[in-house]
């Protein structure tokens, strides 16, 4: 049971694949105590064991009792203790996911952290009225070009609901299409039916030129609801993730109870029954294919319970985040969390501060994913692009801290400090200090560093006057990576809303 808490055991991991460079790894932040993790984690498998999941597919069921699982007069399910923990002893410990262009590849496990888009949003922030109004298309894809631009951003799940679209399978079509046009990083996209799964993964195929192209390059994972809090399957979702293993897309499966409302007040109850809904997703996956790629989001939403509206930037969303890295990085589970949530609708002081702090805390304990961190306002009811390049610069000095104080060889030269201390007096011109200059510090693009007078005599720009410019220069152009035969032939087949350049 030790080598299970610790994430020991064996695991088959996916094919080795070109992945960006090496992310740093996180962990160092835990906000359980080793008690604390052994109390949740065993917690969550007792509730597995005796209450179970109610509404599981009448098929899923069936495979399910005839491995060991009972089904209770009730109709709930429940997994025994043992058959849990062999599903976690076969789950992969690590999932590569490729990006449209091979080099922008991720491996996600271990507790490295990447920073990624998310949510579905049904507004944006329109910077020239300062007004909200409905999402479209559009700024979906605008929203990805900055993410497939962006330099601390590594993915990018569908951010806005595109409220152009005439029916869910124009929905679901025209975000895929969109943010594989747009951004050649892995993405992630959601699906109103099993049914879109297909065509989807069809049109893919045309983007990558040959049939068969997305299964052997899937650089695009399914982000699927696959329980409803409290303690039941979402039998939809649960289709979908059969579709999406049928096609050979990676899984990000979410569970996101609202504490005080759909899970218990306390944050260790609500992490408790998260991870319980987490596991019950993986004993899907086991049960249609063992070792499956499949990441876990327990993302633990906050109420707030003066009114039990959501509140996405409070002290206890962060650390009940956190915790959530922890415990999965703990067990062994590829892991994603939600950060970045602020409640704040402009990008004022209360937005820094809460996505600060937020991003910072799962970032520190060890997130492989964070989900919904960059680019949202109002409670990720809404999102806005000088948001995302600002947020993408403050996720720059995060993953820094993340990295922490790197001991390399060379780091402390002693002959150099009595050399400056005897001569010079400064390390300005020093090799080392031309060198390192741009690996060892990370320089902001935005955020103003100028005396302030030199800062008043330039305009006095606020950052979101910087970040407006910003904006306009990552959207001025179109993106290269998809072949135009390729893209006039998904045009041909499927009724694609985004305007061609």
């Amino acid at each position: 049971m030790d080598d299970l808490v610790r994430g020991r055991k064996q695991r088959r991991d996916e094919p080795a694949m070109p992945v960006a460079p090496v992310a740093p790894t996180g962990g160092q932040y835990r906000p359980l105590s080793e008690v604390g993790v052994i109390t949740i984690r065993d917690a969550a498998l007792d509730i597995l064991q005796s209450t179970g999941m109610g509404e599981c597919p009448a098929e899923i069921a069936e495979i399910a009792v005839a491995a060991g699982a009972v089904l209770r007069g009730d109709g709930r399910i429940t997994f025994p203790r043992a058959m849990v923990e062999e599903a976690i002893a076969r789950a992969a410990g690590k999932v590569n996911l490729p990006g449209f262009v091979e080099d922008k590849g991720l491996s996600i496990g271990g507790g490295s952290v990447h920073i990624g888009t998310g949510g579905a949003a049904v507004q944006v922030l329109d910077a020239s009225s300062m007004a909200y109004r409905d999402s479209t298309v559009l700024d979906l894809y605008r929203l990805m070009l900055i993410v497939g631009r962006a330099d601390h951003v590594h993915y990018g799940v569908r951010p806005v609901i595109a409220r152009d679209m005439k029916s869910p399978q124009d929905l679901d079509i025209n975000t895929a299409f969109a943010c594989l046009k747009a951004c050649p990083k892995p993405i992630g996209v959601s699906f109103d039916s099993a049914e879109h799964v297909d065509p989807v993964v069809r049109l893919f195929d045309m983007a990558l030129g040959e049939e068969g192209g997305f299964r052997r390059r899937p650089f695009c994972f399914a982000v699927i609801v696959h329980a409803v809090s409290p303690l039941r399957f979402a039998p939809d979702g649960v289709e979908t993730m059969r579709s999406a293993m049928a096609a050979g897309m990676p899984l990000q499966i979410c569970t996101a109870a609202q504490a005080g409302a759909t899970s218990p007040v306390t944050l260790a109850g609500a992490l408790a029954q998260g991870l319980a809904e987490a596991l019950a997703g993986l004993m899907i996956v086991d049960l249609i294919r063992p070792g499956y790629p499949c990441i876990f989001a327990l993302m633990p939403f906050i109420s707030d319970l003066r009114t039990g509206a959501m509140t996405g930037g409070s002290g206890e969303s962060a650390v009940a985040n956190a915790a959530a890295a922890q415990l999965l990085l703990d067990i062994g589970l590829p892991s994603t969390v939600s950060a970045g949530m602020t409640d704040a609708k402009t990008t004022d002081a209360q937005a820094g501060y809460e996505k600060g702090y937020s991003i910072a805390l799962t970032a520190q304990a060890g997130a492989d994913m964070i989900n919904l961190s960059v680019g949202m306002l109002g409670s990720i009811m809404a999102a806005s692009p000088e948001a995302l390049v600002i947020d993408d610069e403050m996720c720059g000095a995060i993953l820094r801290t993340v990295r922490g104080i790197e001991l390399s060889p060379g780091a402390i030269d002693l002959d150099m400090i009595e050399h400056v201390a005897t001569g010079p007096g400064h390390y300005l011109g020093e090799a080392q200090t031309l060198k390192l200059m741009k690996s060892e510090y990370v320089y902001p693009r935005l955020g103003d560093r100028q005396s302030i007078s030199d800062w008043t005599a330039e305009g006095g720009l606020t950052i979101w006057d910087r970040a407006g410019d910003r904006v306009a220069a990552l959207t001025a152009e179109a993106p290269g990576h998809l072949d135009r035969s390729r893209e006039a032939l998904i045009r041909q087949q499927f009724d694609i809303r985004l305007a061609s350049e």
